[in-house]
């Protein structure tokens, strides 16, 4: 297709040409009408001076006579574009006046017309047109007074030259404007195109060019870019994820191996046998978990789950965490604490529910806090070994935070830490699969909201930060639960 095919067929040429028919018709409507009541003006303005004129001469014949009524035709007739007069006899001859000829038939009807005439000074043949009146006398004579249309014919001769070159120049602007418009558009669509293309050919870093006028096509680029930066980022995820799948999943599916081996090998007794199959249940579950919160990650991150999104309190969600997991806490020698205000959420509790739960392990799991060092000679310093659990309003967003008083992460590190499989040189010794923070931080946007990671001095609060939404139908503000430290 040729590049003034292409262009005759862009939505924005097209459109072009309708507006501008539509413009065109209402232009030669708004002609029209002005030709038509410029035309009926001076008609009216003919009409009444005719009709003047008519009153003046009917007085002059009434008082004076045809003899009063000839000499003041013949005066009138003699001035400079005078009006059209003519009298005539019952039998229809002329007796005074400027009128050589008229079309048959005028004289003998009274009143208005319009008719082509000659006047009695003019040599050629050529015929005007006029409005005319024709008013019957007493005794039979009959009176014609007139004026000529010549002036109304210019003017409307004018107007409708305006119309036609008026029309002219906008056909010619409106398509001009249409193909500068259309190729506009289309160059910038075929920009989009190419771009499309490259993307589709694989090269996901191709981003769609976004103008300054911030038009309709920019705010479809920017939209189209945040989709293809989302799934890049996803697919740049799904191609680490399946690389830290092989590489971390490896090692407890030889330990796997290399059990039952052991155990197949070794001629042992029934307990050993038992205590090899124990440990191999128990790296089974670890990898089930680990898989588990892969499926949970990706339906957070695919947004399947928000087909069971509903309204709830998200301070009951925190106070369901610290129910389950206060005796771990204190198995491991820390307290775990409580704060809630009313939290109206819309969301998935499961999610959220297993977002702050994976909050509250890692706190246990990592913010055990050391021993302070005492001075010499004086007697170990007591540390703070209490998690706290808070749910609250904050403004428009609904605040999920679990706070420690352990080692904390470094700011460093802490961007590193909620990717998949990711685990800190501190915590490589104790169990764990890297996916906690990397699930929360995918159920926080997965509610349009983010995960944040910020110093405690000394420790870590994770906390996750959440639109707030109207929650119809959920209980009366509760009041903040304050855990007794004894």
């Amino acid at each position: 297709m040729t590049a003034f095919g292409k262009l005759f067929r862009t939505t924005a040429f097209r459109l072009t040409l309708v507006y501008l028919l539509l413009f065109a018709l209402f232009a030669a409507s708004l002609l029209g009408y002005f030709a038509w009541n410029t035309r009926r003006l001076i008609t009216d303005q003919i009409a009444a001076t005719v009709g003047e004129e008519i009153g003046l001469l009917t007085g002059v014949f009434n008082r004076r006579g045809l003899r009063g009524l000839v000499g003041a035709i013949e005066n009138r007739a003699l001035r400079p574009g005078s009006n059209l007069y003519l009298v005539t006899t019952p039998a229809g001859l002329g007796v005074a006046g400027n009128v050589g000829s008229l079309q048959p038939g005028v004289m003998e009807t009274a009143g208005w017309a319009e008719t082509a005439y000659r006047r009695l000074d003019e040599q050629d043949q050529a015929h005007h047109h006029a409005l005319v009146r024709v008013t019957e006398l007493s005794n039979g004579f009959r009176l014609l007074i007139g004026r000529d249309l010549e002036e109304r014919h210019r003017i409307i001769g004018v107007v409708a030259s305006a119309a036609q070159w008026s029309l002219l120049i906008v056909v010619v602007l409106g398509l001009g404007g249409g193909i500068f418009v259309a190729r506009r558009v289309l160059h910038r669509i075929d920009a989009m195109t190419g771009t499309t293309k490259r993307i589709m050919a694989g090269d996901l870093s191709g981003r769609l060019p976004v103008g300054r006028s911030g038009d309709e096509l920019d705010r479809l680029a920017e939209n189209l870019n945040a989709m293809l930066e989302r799934i890049e980022a996803l697919m740049n995820g799904l191609r680490e994820v399946s690389d830290n799948i092989a590489h971390d999943l490896k090692t407890p599916l030889t330990r796997l191996r290399n059990r039952a081996e052991e155990a197949l090998a070794r001629s042992g007794n029934e307990s050993d046998y038992r205590a090899a199959l124990e440990q191999t249940i128990e790296e089974s579950d670890g990898l089930i978990r680990t898989f588990n919160a892969l499926l949970m990650i990706a339906r957070a991150e695919s947004g399947h789950a928000r087909d069971n999104m509903a309204d709830f309190d998200a301070a009951d969600v925190a106070q369901g965490i610290h129910e389950l997991y206060e005796p771990l806490a204190e198995d491991n020698g820390m307290k775990l604490r409580v704060q809630t205000g009313f939290a109206p959420l819309h969301g998935n509790r499961e999610l959220i529910s297993q977002a702050l739960a994976n909050l509250v392990e890692n706190a246990i799991k990592y913010g055990q806090p050391k021993p302070a060092s005492p001075p010499l000679g004086a007697d170990a310093v007591a540390t703070d070994a209490t998690i706290l659990i808070e749910a609250r309003r904050d403004g428009d967003r609904i605040l999920l935070a679990v706070t420690d008083h352990g080692d904390g992460i470094p700011e460093a590190d802490r961007k590193r830490a909620v990717e998949r499989f990711v685990r800190l040189e501190t915590s490589r010794t104790l169990a764990g699969s890297g996916l906690g923070l990397s699930l929360a931080s995918a159920v926080a946007r997965l509610h349009s909201g983010d995960l944040t990671l910020d110093d405690a001095q000394p420790g870590l609060r994770a906390a996750l930060s959440i639109p707030a939404r109207s929650a119809s139908g959920l209980a009366a503000p509760t009041v903040d639960v304050q855990q007794n430290d004894a």
